[in-house]
């Protein structure tokens, strides 16, 4: 390394990069776990490979400076912010499926019916609760249009007790597909289309 990027890297500028580094290299290890755990073994792999190229660069800085207390900072501040800002862009992107199981003193039919307009495939059953008979119904939906669904649940029972889990295993059936944009509040997202898994 030559004196004057020396000089750089032990200023701090050099905490700077630090800092950026162990943000982008900690945004990319939270989202490789997160489509690991998934089963995206492929996209999992790459995010794996460039994590570890600036883990390795972002260490080697570190190492070199650890007398020096803002490098150190530097180094701890931008592993909290990656993290940070990894589960941000995991939420935003909302990849992958939730089962949303609705129980719902009454309203169940209604929407049951409001999901199927929108393109949902439901399966509705009656059960018996603590107060009485309740109605249960059942969706697989893309984790995007999670805040959809539970509008169309809000409307009809905003009292319906309401559980979201994550399938492991799909077969059979139809599921909206999504549309890629990312998500935010004030964006609409495309209803989709219904395809069979």
């Amino acid at each position: 390394m030559s004196p004057e990027i020396e000089v750089v890297f032990a200023s701090s500028w050099g905490a700077l990069l630090i800092f950026c580094l162990r943000i982008v290299d900690v945004s990319l290890d939270t989202m490789r776990v997160l489509f690991a755990v998934r089963g995206k073994r492929l996209v999992a792999g790459i995010l794996g490979f460039f994590q570890a190229l600036i883990w390795i660069f972002a260490v080697a800085t570190a190492i070199r400076y650890l007398d020096s207390w803002i490098h150190i900072l530097g180094y701890a501040g931008g592993y909290a912010s990656g993290t940070f800002v990894g589960i941000t862009i995991e939420s935003a992107v909302a990849f992958g499926l939730n089962q949303v199981r609705i129980v719902s003193m009454h309203g169940g039919v209604e929407i049951a019916e409001a999901l199927r307009e929108r393109g949902y495939g439901v399966t509705e059953f009656a059960g018996f609760g603590r107060e009485g008979t309740v109605e249960i119904v059942n969706s697989v939906v893309q984790r995007a249009h999670m805040d959809e669904v539970m509008a169309i649940i809000d409307r009809f029972d905003p009292d319906a007790f309401v559980t979201v889990e994550e399938p492991k295993v799909l077969r059979g059936g139809s599921v909206v597909t999504r549309d890629w944009r990312v998500r935010r509040k004030w964006m609409r997202w495309g209803g989709g289309r219904s395809q069979r898994v």
